[in-house]
């Protein structure tokens, strides 16, 4: 999404709540700033190349939701940097990567006046761009696109138009059901919602069926989740159902999910499973949302890892997704 208004799984947690590398590996890989072209917009973005990768398919990361930078940072008080740990990561297993900015937001603003004015297929067409780009700089025959949260059904939607420029998917941390269900189990998950939660659910009733919400009748601390500006996004996303999209897919797809994700669910990631039984499933260990390990059950840990960038990746995560990558070479 676009706007800080816009990160909803991450303001419906406030309503519930009311090292790249080190320098030794940056010496072996260099990260250059990239651009690509999209209608009169310019989006930008960084790409990390190993020195030892040369002709190999990149991989382009895809942010999750709401006003979401290419390291995986927000305004909105997240600063834990694991898009960009993740390509770290990636490039010391000689796998390039492609970090980018949104269209309207952070370094890709040039030429978009409106960065509310998007929708789901405006970020698939942007992927898409960003296939071509990879695929110009590496000199591969493909790239990969790894969605993370929001992004992760970026990608599922520009899969269903690419060509074999696309590698396959890597989908972490990504809704297997419709987004208006799971903003619905998060408000009822927790009872400090119970003054709100008539109103919440009514609003996401309207907007899945494709109505518009009066945000003046709404509690405060709803207004940023139904925000005037993002409702046409919303229902454009709450309409989607990344199940029947990954069902329609053959590449090769790989679906990761933490079990200790307070956003997603491993539920998520069983259905686009059981939706495409030959992709291939990794649950992590205690993995969070920002792909963090913290303890199970410990909420203020899992909360306070969104705002450590030193603390690292979980483990098993890298090891996972360049697995799959090198077998699908």
């Amino acid at each position: 999404m676009a706007t800080c208004v816009k990160i909803w799984v991450l303001a419906a947690l406030a309503v519930l709540s009311c090292v790249m590398a080190s320098n030794a590996d940056m010496q072996t890989m260099v990260e250059k700033e990239i651009e690509a072209q999209v209608g009169s917009g310019l989006l930008k973005g960084v790409m990390l190349s190993p020195r030892q990768a040369e002709g190999r398919p990149a991989v382009v990361i895809i942010p999750g939701s709401g006003p979401t930078d290419r390291d995986g940072n927000s305004p909105m008080g997240i600063r834990a940097d694991y898009l960009k740990m993740l390509a770290g990561a990636l490039g010391e297993r000689n796998i390039p990567s492609l970090r980018v900015d949104k269209r309207g937001m952070f370094s890709s603003k040039g030429g978009f006046a409106d960065p509310n004015a998007v929708g789901f297929d405006d970020y698939a067409g942007d992927a898409l761009a960003w296939l071509d780009t990879a695929r110009e700089r590496t000199g591969a025959g493909c790239a990969w696109l790894l969605g993370h949260s929001e992004g992760g059904l970026v990608a599922l939607i520009a899969a269903q138009t690419a060509g074999p420029d696309l590698c396959g998917l890597v989908l972490v941390s990504t809704p297997g059901r419709p987004l208006g269900e799971i903003l619905r189990e998060q408000l009822e998950g927790n009872p400090f919602n119970g003054p709100i939660l008539p109103q919440a659910l009514a609003a996401v009733g309207a907007l899945e069926r494709g109505e518009k919400v009066d945000t003046a009748g709404l509690p405060h601390e709803l207004r940023p989740l139904f925000g005037d500006k993002v409702q046409d996004f919303l229902i454009d996303g709450f309409s989607r159902k990344p199940a029947e999209l990954i069902g329609r897919l053959d590449m090769p797809v790989l679906i990761v999910q933490g079990d200790n994700d307070l956003q997603v669910r491993p539920i998520d990631a069983e259905a686009l499973s059981k939706a495409l039984p030959v992709a291939e499933l990794k649950i992590i260990p205690a993995m969070n949302h920002v792909l963090k390990a913290t303890p199970p059950g410990d909420v203020a840990a899992n909360l306070a890892s969104y705002g450590d960038p030193k603390q690292p990746l979980a483990p098993a995560l890298v090891e996972a997704i360049a697995d799959f990558l090198d077998r699908n070479r």
